[in-house]
């Protein structure tokens, strides 16, 4: 299987114009840093993915580094990376993964299928004019995290 190079966003105009410019297709936005292990693991699973879902969906990654980029990352409240966002026609597709979240995805996906899986999901449910979908893998492969609130 080969890889894909991905298309990396740094600007919050580039991020606007591929959720605005991303029609009939499911767009996943793994925000991350490039350096970190587990993104790294996410990012290869992504690029070995990519053409496998290119008829129904397109991958980017957005650097949370990057000053610009700050508004989506305290707007989807991305607190753990790698998260990963996604989108159909510019409209947040939300996944009931089983946990509190249901807006984005947090960690790697474990195998390149489960992220086929998921993406596909999303796909058929927002054809159907869904906006919150299923999530349809096993509860073991989910990744469970405690979601902390500040001042409350």
């Amino acid at each position: 299987m080969s890889s894909y190079p991905l298309t990396v966003l740094t600007k919050k105009q580039a991020v606007d114009a591929i959720i605005r410019d991303t029609i009939d297709k499911v767009l996943v936005l793994r925000f991350g840093h490039a350096f970190d292990p587990v993104c790294l693991q996410l990012d290869d699973v992504l690029s070995k993915s990519s053409r496998e879902v290119s008829k129904f969906a397109s991958v980017a990654l957005v650097d949370i580094d990057s000053n610009e980029i700050q508004v989506y990352v305290k707007y989807f409240d991305i607190t753990f990376i790698p998260s990963t966002v996604f989108f159909f026609n510019a409209h947040h597709m939300k996944m009931d993964f089983g946990t509190a979240d249901h807006t984005k995805w947090v960690g790697a996906f474990h195998k390149k299928q489960d992220f086929i899986d998921v993406v596909e999901a999303i796909y058929r449910g927002a054809m159907k004019g869904k906006l919150i979908v299923s999530c349809p893998l096993p509860p073991e492969r989910i990744l469970k995290y405690q979601l902390l609130y500040k001042d409350v």
